[in-house]
């Protein structure tokens, strides 16, 4: 149906109900108890869709949302009829409680969430200015617009006021007129208070850049190319419409602090400089060229332009999971150090991109949950202040206002408590409108209400809200930044200025306990053989990094793959967070399996001495120096290497091979293996075995011998027939060689040890062949 009319209504009443209140609240407290729980109970027995729960109505806007003296207030939002029967003779119309503002923080809370109609809560209807409705049919809808002036709402003290916005009518199952449905609201209202001694509250709004990992934690790291990314997702995210497009946008012109996770803003410069894009399934051999170049290059710009004379908190690189190493990982020898490493990282980065002094000695745990061991970790990283939130950091009970956000905590730590209600205010699907307008409207009237809890005293307050919030939710915050900043209560401050107050002597400044800390929260934490496997990375590339001529190449891109393996932003994704981590081990792997020791066959070492051939590949990209090739025989009394061990350089993608001399004792089989060392001794890569034959007196020598004299033997045989021809009376002289008989074995140089051959390039990884010979 369409908007209904304004219409007049009934006769004002609005002054007499005023006189009528007085005389209510003489009655006395045990009549108002008894009263409220009789018209509480009646709803909470009604079924839905009766009642005054027949209807659902919503306030999807109210304006404005801060009214002065002269101004009227206008709302609007849709009727929709739950029950079986129409609703009929209806009219929408505002209702206000008798009591007048609102006292507590917690009264806002509590009527937000209260369901259904109570006369003695919700107060009477402002008579003349209501607004017709049309007949609603089952399950049907309308829309309202109403307007009233400020003036008929008995605005008097500054304050917090509670509006119900009511629709009245009949339906079949109650055909007097009641009030089918009502939904709150809360209209701040300031009045002359600014005339007063009353003190501005100063609220730091934060506001988050932070993004799940994008790079990918293999890659050709030693070539030094452009990374490779897990997903072209972030020029989505970086353009028109996407998230992080829009967290620019709205902030540009709001005072808030911005608080950036450097390896963002690192992986958006990548993409400027042109980047790559992994397969399906993150297939990083079948990479394709990534897309995102030109609005990475327009949003680190519009970022540069937008925190310009604003406050800017650099977190860890990756976001460290500061409970997760708190609690798991300091378990693990090394692991702490991630945070120190990421935190000097995070620094250096966001200076040289952002081209400021950003500030990097805050700590934001998940969800602002701390515990001592928290506080330690958080410490040990480098932070002197750590962002806590009072839903887990609470007050006690004889403190009767928000304090501020700042206390020391001991250990030249300062705890930073956030408040828990401002900055939860926009969770949840945030694309109702409704949500929305009511969700702003709370946060702005929860402002006031802190103002007013102590007004003479100046409150430094911090608002951390979630570190991803989507479109819809960071739309949410800006508007509700944007329309409470000019209030009157309030002074929009940066972080470091609200921190530097004087904390309050009644605030609680006693770290909750480790069993205090959030199950939830607890549950999402890496697991301690996560910190374990990283450390075992870590030290694979340690040992790796000696024989590496540009061991920058490799550390460098490892160093952030190991920081993006520990952030927040694996929380809720266990089996992300693992294939990331085993993707950074298998790569590391690869790369040490890539200098390798050629496999052999059995060798024959024919003689008493000769060169044994061993070939050492390179598949990196950069040369390799810090390695010896050792040989070593299984059986020395029958094999001896004179040079066993043998310093290895190669050029990148080639090989080169190094002869051993060695002399034979005996004959028979030996095990040999050839081995790779670092300059340290520690074994690199797999040994080699192999097997040598030795003869020292070969078949082939035997062959030469036995048929040497066969030749003199058939030689002798034919000279004694032609003389026996030539008449058997000859002399008896015999014609015979005068040579001595001795054979020379033909000798080759059996070469120097340690001489490369001749450069092979690029080859595969294949034994030589069977049945190869030793040079003797």
């Amino acid at each position: 149906m369409g908007e209904a009319a304004q219409s007049p209504g009934k006769p004002p009443s609005w002054a007499r109900r005023r006189a009528a209140r007085g005389v209510a609240l003489v009655v006395g407290a045990t009549l108002l108890t008894g009263l409220l729980q009789a018209t509480e109970a009646a709803p909470s027995q009604a079924a839905a869709g009766s009642g005054s729960r027949t209807a659902s109505v919503t306030v999807d806007s109210l304006t404005p949302r801060i009214p002065v003296k002269g101004d009227s207030v206008t709302l609007a939002g849709r009727l929709d009829n739950d029950s079986k029967s129409a609703i009929t003779d209806a009219h929408i119309g505002i209702r206000m409680p008798w009591g007048g503002a609102l006292s507590t923080r917690s009264a806002i809370k509590n009527a937000s969430s209260r369901n259904g109609y109570s006369n003695a809560q919700d107060g009477d209807e402002i008579d003349g200015h209501t607004v017709a409705v049309q007949d609603i049919p089952a399950g049907g809808h309308a829309t309202y617009t109403i307007t009233v002036p400020v003036s008929a709402l008995d605005l008097d003290d500054a304050g917090v006021y509670q509006v119900g916005v009511a629709l009245d009518g009949r339906t079949k199952t109650d055909p007097t007129e009641h009030v089918v449905g009502i939904k709150r609201t809360f209209l701040p209202w300031y009045g002359d208070a600014t005339t007063s001694s009353t003190k501005q509250t100063r609220i730091s709004n934060l506001w988050p850049l932070t993004d799940r990992a994008h790079i990918a934690p293999r890659g050709d790291t030693d070539s030094q190319q452009s990374p490779i990314f897990l997903d072209d997702d972030l020029t989505t995210e970086l353009g028109p419409g996407g998230r992080l497009r829009e967290m620019i946008d709205l902030a540009r012109n709001l005072q808030v602090t911005w608080v950036i996770d450097p390896d963002l803003l690192a992986s958006v410069e990548f993409m400027t400089k042109g980047y790559r894009v992994a397969g399906p399934g993150g297939d990083v051999t079948k990479t394709t060229t990534g897309t995102g170049g030109a609005v990475a290059r327009q949003w680190l710009n519009d970022l540069k332009l937008a925190v310009a004379g604003d406050q800017v908190i650099a977190l860890p690189f990756g976001d460290t999971d500061i409970a997760s190493l708190a609690h798991r990982g300091q378990k693990v020898p090394g692991a702490v150090s991630h945070l120190k490493t990421g935190t000097t990282l995070g620094l250096t980065t966001t200076e040289a991109i952002l081209r400021g002094a950003p500030t990097a000695d805050v700590a934001w745990p998940v969800n602002g949950a701390i515990d001592p061991s928290i506080v330690s970790v958080a410490r040990t990283g480098g932070a002197k202040r750590i962002i806590a939130r009072s839903d887990t950091f609470t007050e006690g009970s004889d403190l009767n206002y928000t304090p501020n956000a700042a206390r020391p905590i001991g250990g030249g730590m300062t705890a930073v408590v956030s408040d828990a209600t401002l900055s939860t205010a926009f969770t949840g699907d945030l694309t109702d409108p409704q949500k929305v307008n009511l969700d702003v409207q709370s946060y702005i009237a929860q402002t006031l209400m802190i103002t007013m809890e102590a007004p003479e005293s100046q409150r430094n307050i911090v608002v951390a809200p979630q570190r991803m919030p989507t479109v819809a939710q960071a739309r949410a915050m800006a508007e509700a930044i944007h329309d409470t900043s000019p209030a009157p209560w309030v002074s929009p401050v940066f972080f470091d200025d609200a921190t530097k107050a004087h904390p309050d002597p009644d605030a609680n400044r006693k770290v909750p306990s480790s069993k205090a800390y959030p199950n939830s929260l607890r549950k999402q934490e890496l697991p301690t053989d996560a910190f374990e496997q990283i450390q075992g990375i870590q030290s694979h590339l340690n040992d790796f990094v000696l024989i590496l001529t540009r061991p920058d190449r490799v550390t460098v891109p490892f160093r952030e793959a190991m920081l993006r393996a520990v952030s927040t932003g694996w929380r809720g994704d266990p089996s992300g967070a693992k294939s990331y981590r085993d993707a950074g081990g298998d790569y590391l792997t690869e790369l040490i399996k890539a200098v390798y020791i050629v496999s052999k066959s059995a060798l024959t070492l024919s003689g008493r001495s000769g060169t044994i051939p061993v070939t050492v590949k390179n598949n990196l990209s950069q040369p390799v120096k810090g390695l010896v090739l050792r040989l070593t025989s299984g059986t020395n009394i029958r094999l001896e290497i004179q040079n066993a061990d043998q310093p290895v350089t190669i050029e990148g993608g080639h090989t080169r091979t190094l002869k051993f001399q060695t002399t034979a004792n005996a004959n028979g089989t030996v095990g040999v293996a050839a081995s790779l060392h670092t300059d340290n001794g520690k074994l690199y890569g797999e040994a080699v075995p192999f097997e040598v034959h030795i003869n020292k007196v070969t078949d082939l020598v035997m062959l030469i011998i036995g048929a040497g004299l066969l030749l003199l033997v058939l030689a002798g045989v034919r000279i004694y027939r032609q003389r026996k021809r030539r008449g058997g009376d000859d002399s008896g002289e015999e014609d015979g060689d005068g040579g001595d008989g001795d054979d020379e074995e033909d000798g080759r140089d059996p070469g120097h040890p340690g001489d490369p051959a001749a450069d092979t390039g690029q080859e595969r990884q294949e034994p030589s062949p069977t049945g190869e010979k030793v040079d003797g």
